[in-house]
């Protein structure tokens, strides 16, 4: 004989329990998941996409003549960049140069300092990141004068060759980067 389940004499269904049944919609356990999954998604996306601090980026420190307002564009510049910048105002901005070791041929309006490294003037931060990335036996890097266009410069930002300088104030070429 067939077995017809729950099925009266009339041949008509009986609805199951409701009891450990589905209901319509999603449960909790999905709900939970798709949070963490998407959540962890936006954490992944703005630590690749959304961050405005660079992987290289690191504290510089700046020494500036206080009425020099294109070294602050740089500074501003920098700090767009994702660096943290600390600015020291010197009224004799060349005599830090000579001391730091900055050869004369390469005098800008400002110099820095980050990690073990100087940055003469308006270097862009290309130059600055490939610096840090590459860590050459250089002194540091420098755009002398106050190219127009540089970071911080007024004019139509071009193509800029930065050079580096050793402890013994040799210049060699270092890298031709745009802003």
């Amino acid at each position: 004989m067939a077995n017809h389940g729950n099925r009266p004499k009339g041949g008509a269904r009986i609805p199951a329990k409701m009891t450990g049944a589905r209901k319509p919609g999603l449960s909790r356990r999905a709900l939970l998941l798709g949070s963490v999954v998407v959540g962890s998604g936006g954490v992944f996306a703005w630590s690749v996409l959304g961050s405005t601090q660079s992987a290289k980026a690191g504290t510089i420190t700046v020494w500036k003549s206080p009425t020099c307002g294109c070294c602050g564009g740089w500074v501003d510049y920098m700090r767009g960049k994702g660096y943290q910048v600390s600015v020291n105002h010197v009224a004799n901005p060349d005599l830090i140069k000579a001391n730091l070791g900055v050869p004369n041929a390469l005098y800008s309006c400002h110099t820095a300092k980050i990690d073990e490294y100087l940055v003469e003037g308006h270097v862009p931060e290309g130059a600055v990141a490939k610096l840090l990335a590459e860590r050459p036996k250089l002194k540091g890097i420098a755009l002398p004068g106050m190219p127009d266009g540089s970071p911080g410069m007024d004019g139509v930002p071009g193509l800029y060759r930065v050079v580096g300088f050793d402890a013994n104030g040799r210049i060699y070429r270092f890298a031709e980067v745009g802003v």
